[in-house]
């Protein structure tokens, strides 16, 4: 069985309303992050779906939107802070 790409595998299940599910190196190569960051992201909340054997999975759409609301927590963060600073100078 010849190995799929992601783009060939998302198309093969385009019709049934589902999407593929990526292994961490696959994780990681789409990202160009370090197996370190995977499991940060892991320990961090990232969604991720275990399968038999104990391996796990992502969702591509599931990591990109978990990715979404940490940037925007991130971004209230430093606005907070950066209030705080303002309000401190005052």
């Amino acid at each position: 069985m010849a190995t799929q790409t992601l783009a060939e595998r998302s198309k093969t299940l385009a019709p049934t309303g589902l999407e593929p599910l990526l292994t961490t190196d696959e994780l990681r190569a789409y990202f160009g992050i370090s197996a370190w960051t995977v499991n940060e992201w892991r320990k961090a909340g990232c969604p991720m779906e275990r399968i038999p054997g104990g391996r796990r999975r992502f969702n591509l759409a599931a990591v990109k939107e978990w990715l979404a609301a940490q940037d925007e927590d991130h971004a209230q963060a430093r606005a907070e802070v950066a209030r705080k600073g303002v309000a401190a100078r005052a």
